[in-house]
């Protein structure tokens, strides 16, 4: 089994992406946990009621909703009465036993999958501590969990996460209709909860991934004056296509008021998912002196970042965003330092900047093993034995190809020095 955990500010974001499952057929409620009546005597606002009222018993606190998925192997299927019993012992051992809960069994998946909603306030206001509740709690309830009830165990196993999204398939959205809500819906559920961004265009970043965009018109547009906020669906060309959809539509209500309370949220972001970005860029760009941008966004998208670049008109690089699907994080370039702004890694990839651009991209290697020493000094701190062996080996062909000298120059030389004996 496996068990993620994730938590957000919006019980509503939460409680309505899992209802929206059981509207399509894809989902259904199996159990609620300290809840008045059973499940199936209960409306979707008696469902949600039991958590907002609990929430505001202590409204000091920002993060007061969690979503679990119980992940089993595709090889079990276990009844739906099991199911229940395992969702209820793993509440109990991470302490959640006493709060409310409900659990949704989803079928939109090859193996089968619980989501579970709650809230960590308790009936005194007092609020649940959720600093590393993964490590804390959620494993050693796991193991104890897969032994008693005989679960394959997820021990070394690759560990996919349920929150992972596909692109909006083009082909299957018909504009305008509601699979296109729901399919937009899908993406701004995950993004938009689990995302953490400082601004719209961070946030696009991370939308664009999935084929969708937040849009509020042109600066002098009505929607723009009336602080409006609008979805579209992009195109393989990253284009808006169909009808736009307003965001105050959505049950989750993610309007620009909405998003500016994130944005605020997110200002304070952890170091060590920032150091993770950095790091994976200084290794990428470590191995070798000279590396063109689109094999550096390649390498980049194998440790999980998708890098976007933003170009004028005539195609100059000037921005640069980097999006961590690992760490659920959305960084501009610039925010993370010089070194990782458009213009900088530009020049750190080997490239010319804008002006010399023109010829063929000529390469400075000078600067460039300056640059690699500079990366080096930057991440002293984490580099392997092996790790330095390259760069050594990278500096010393560096310099070699720097101190070489043609034949003609050569030439030339000893013809001075022949002058200057016969003189």
């Amino acid at each position: 089994m496996v068990a993620i955990i994730k938590s957000t500010h919006s019980i509503r974001s939460v409680f309505y992406y899992n209802e929206n499952k059981v509207k399509i057929g894809v989902a259904e409620c199996i159990a609620a946990g300290n809840y008045p009546t059973y499940v199936d005597k209960m409306t979707d606002i008696m469902k949600l009621n039991r958590f907002i009222k609990r929430a505001e018993l202590n409204e000091n606190v920002k993060c007061n909703t969690l979503h679990i998925s119980l992940n089993f192997d595709p090889s079990e299927n276990h009844s739906k009465e099991k199911l229940i019993t395992i969702a209820d012992s793993y509440m109990e051992k991470i302490g959640f036993g006493e709060q409310p809960y409900l659990v949704y069994q989803h079928n939109d998946t090859k193996h089968q999958h619980l989501h579970v909603v709650t809230v960590n306030i308790e009936k005194d206001g007092k609020r649940i501590d959720l600093h590393n509740i993964g490590m804390r709690k959620s494993e050693p309830a796991r193991k104890e969990i897969e032994e008693y009830f005989g679960l394959v165990k997820a021990e070394g196993r690759k560990k996919q996460e349920e929150f992972g999204l596909e692109p909006i398939s083009i082909g299957s959205i018909q504009y305008g209709k509601v699979v296109s809500k729901k399919a937009i819906f899908n993406v701004l559920n995950t993004v938009v909860n689990h995302y953490k961004y400082g601004s719209l265009a961070e946030l696009n970043a991370a939308l664009k991934q999935y084929n969708v965009m937040a849009d509020r018109g042109g600066e002098d547009s009505k929607m723009f004056l009336a602080r409006g906020l609008v979805y579209h669906i992009l195109n393989a060309k990253g284009k808006p296509i169909g009808v736009p959809i307003k965001a105050s539509s959505f049950y989750t209500k993610p309007t620009l008021k909405f998003l500016e309370e994130k944005f605020k949220i997110n200002e304070i972001r952890n170091m060590s998912d920032k150091s993770r970005v950095k790091n994976v860029i200084d290794m990428a760009l470590l191995r070798e002196p000279i590396l063109p941008l689109t094999e550096l966004a390649r390498r980049l998208q194998k440790e999980g970042i998708s890098t976007v670049f933003r170009k004028s008109t005539e195609g100059l690089l000037y921005g640069i965003t980097y999006v961590d699907h690992t760490t659920k994080n959305v960084f501009n370039g610039s925010s993370l330092g010089k070194q990782y702004s458009a213009k900088a890694i530009e020049e750190r990839c080997g490239l010319k900047v804008a002006g010399e651009e023109k010829r063929n991209q000529i390469y400075d290697k000078p600067r460039s093993k300056k640059l690699l020493i500079d990366d080096l000094q930057y991440q002293k701190d984490s580099l392997t034995i092996p790790d330095l062996v390259k760069a050594l080996d990278i500096i010393m062909r560096a310099e070699y190809s720097s101190d070489y000298l043609s034949n003609q120059l050569k030439n030339k030389r000893k013809k001075k020095m022949r002058r200057g004996l016969s003189n």
